[in-house]
């Protein structure tokens, strides 16, 4: 390896490794809540309360398995064994949503919550040990951009995969699309091995370290018990039974980093109560975050102006990326005036003479002649804008802070994190903006105003995401690291959990100008509480960094 190298070469084999893991990730959640509440296309046709519900547990429990994938990892499996298992899991998990059985696509969500626990906090992890040779410790946080940036190439690509699949076969295919992609970045992951071979280390257990079969007993025994009770109560104490059984579960782990905080030597104890400090007020970005998915997608699909341009429409055509309709009366699925299914006493779908859904509320200058059709951009392409973005002012970022560490300005990583959360607040003005000029839905927005909100949070993402991945690699204690990270990835579960939650609220505002300002209000607390311990944190992250 060269001496003069300014990253280390296992970099581009975790970036696409990475890259091709989030393909087949951010592809099922580009379609899951469109796949859930389709009724005209081979989907399962479920209320938009219930697939937001399905879509909010399942990406909570896929970060927090990281919890256990991290555990083991750390102890037992090792990092590079840890990736490839929960890769394999994970393809056979995608591949296995192509059949239509609801059991069989429980069971291959579940696939892919555990595959993601063994895969996720581990390859982070690994790059942070690569990151650990002083030739590259100065650059850890241009690495962790730059792996970031290659997330989200995966992510950007996925749902014009999805789009033409949908269009031209059906939803199976663009989930046997998803499964292909995981497999790749497992061969990737392989073929790379020895540039990181030296940087799977197993952490031997040290005095005072609770013994992974004490870990089991006390937490995860613990965790399956308090779920089911919280499943199994009668009555819905926080919504539905899953979001019962999500956050009694949580409680018994939400307990053990207390308990590690409590028993943490002296020279421990402050890097800990910082992280976790930091882990929940992140909890707030996640839960606004991660409605792209939920409400962001209900509001792209129904709310916005998704016409193509004229001078875009004939290569979209061509390449199968465009949803044609046609303004004609004919028999259609009946939506009410929320666009929600109207269902019979059985539970199936309505049918009724009427126009396309999408027509129902199309400002009379747009609506076509009738009997002629429309090019529209598919749904799911809307998930794109996040990471288009993220690709484009990754760069620019690096090269802000670069230019300013050569000058000895560059803010902490705790500063980045705190102007992040503040940053990404101001996205919800854009949404609130979008719901006043179209008369609260009554006419459709221009998409430039979901556009535009994508690139506000974006520009906080790149500010807090990639930083929180590179803080705790710094600030936690050695032994300690990979299980710390699993922490990160529970505050992302719990902010996961609790955007479904707020989704499923979403047809209980009559005026959806509330419900974007019911999320700047969680993201300005978030991001006020930090700033008022910057100091302290600062401080903390000055005296125990050790990368």
């Amino acid at each position: 390896m060269s001496t003069n190298r300014k990253h280390p070469v296992a970099l581009p084999f975790l970036f696409f490794s990475e890259m091709w893991e989030r393909f087949g990730f951010y592809l099922l959640l580009a379609i899951l809540q469109l796949y859930l509440t389709d009724a005209e296309k081979g989907g399962w046709a479920m209320d938009r309360h219930a697939a937001v519900d399905i879509f909010g547990t399942f990406i909570a429990f896929v970060y927090l398995t990281p919890f256990i994938g991290g555990l083991l990892a750390d102890r037992k499996l090792g990092y590079t064994k840890s990736i490839i298992i929960g890769g394999i899991l994970m393809g056979i998990g995608y591949c296995g949503l192509a059949v239509k059985d609801l059991t069989v696509f429980y069971l291959s969500l579940a696939l892919i919550c555990v595959g993601n626990g063994f895969f996720k906090p581990n390859i982070s992890t690994l790059l942070g040990n690569v990151y650990n040779d002083p030739r590259y410790r100065e650059r850890k946080d241009t690495g962790y951009n730059i792996f970031y940036m290659g997330i989200n190439i995966g992510a950007f690509i996925c749902t014009f995969f999805a789009a033409y699949l949908r269009n031209n076969i059906n939803w199976g295919a663009a989930f046997i699309a998803a499964g292909i992609g995981m497999f790749l970045g497992v061969i990737i992951f392989v073929a790379g091995l020895k540039h990181y071979r030296h940087a799977n280390v197993l952490k031997p257990v040290q005095p005072g370290d609770m013994p992974l079969g004490s870990i089991f007993a006390q937490v995860f025994v613990p965790v399956l018990v308090v779920g089911c009770i919280g499943w199994f109560i009668p009555g819905n104490i926080f919504g539905t039974d899953s979001t019962d059984a999500f956050i009694f579960a949580c409680l018994p782990i939400i307990y053990f980093f207390v308990n590690l905080l409590r028993k943490a030597s002296a020279t421990d104890k402050q890097p800990v109560k910082a992280l976790l400090a930091i882990f929940a007020v992140s909890v707030m970005f996640w839960a606004v975050f991660k409605q792209n998915g939920t409400a962001l997608t209900t509001w792209a699909q129904y709310y916005t102006d998704r016409e193509i341009p004229a001078a875009v429409e004939a290569p979209a055509k061509a390449l199968s990326l465009a949803q044609i309709v046609t303004n004609e009366t004919g028999e259609v699925v009946a939506y009410d005036d929320e666009f929600r299914v109207i269902k019979d006493e059985s539970g199936q779908p309505v049918k009724e003479q009427g126009k396309p859904v999408y027509f129902k509320n199309v400002a009379p200058e747009k609506m076509p002649a009738e009997g002629a059709s429309v090019s529209l951009v598919n749904t799911e392409l809307f998930q794109s804008v996040n990471p288009f973005f993220v690709i484009i002012l990754t760069p620019l970022v690096v090269a802000f802070f670069t230019f300013l560490r050569r000058r000895q300005k560059e803010p902490t990583t705790m500063t980045k994190i705190a102007w992040g959360l503040l940053i990404s607040s101001l996205s919800t003005f854009c949404m609130v903006g979008a719901v006043l000029v179209c008369g609260n839905g009554a006419e459709k927005a221009s998409a430039w105003w979901l556009i535009g909100s994508y690139g506000v949070i974006t520009a906080g993402e790149l500010l807090l995401s990639p930083m929180g991945l590179s803080l705790v690699s710094k600030l936690s204690p050695a032994r300690l690291t990979s299980l710390m990270m699993g922490g990160w990835f529970l505050a992302t579960s719990i902010g996961n959990k609790l955007s479904g939650v707020l989704a499923a609220l979403w047809d209980g505002y009559d005026n959806k100008v509330n419900y974007f300002l019911v999320n700047f209000l969680l993201l300005g607390l978030a991001a006020g509480t930090i700033f008022l311990m910057l100091r302290w944190l600062n401080r903390v992250f000055k005296e125990h960094t050790h990368a």
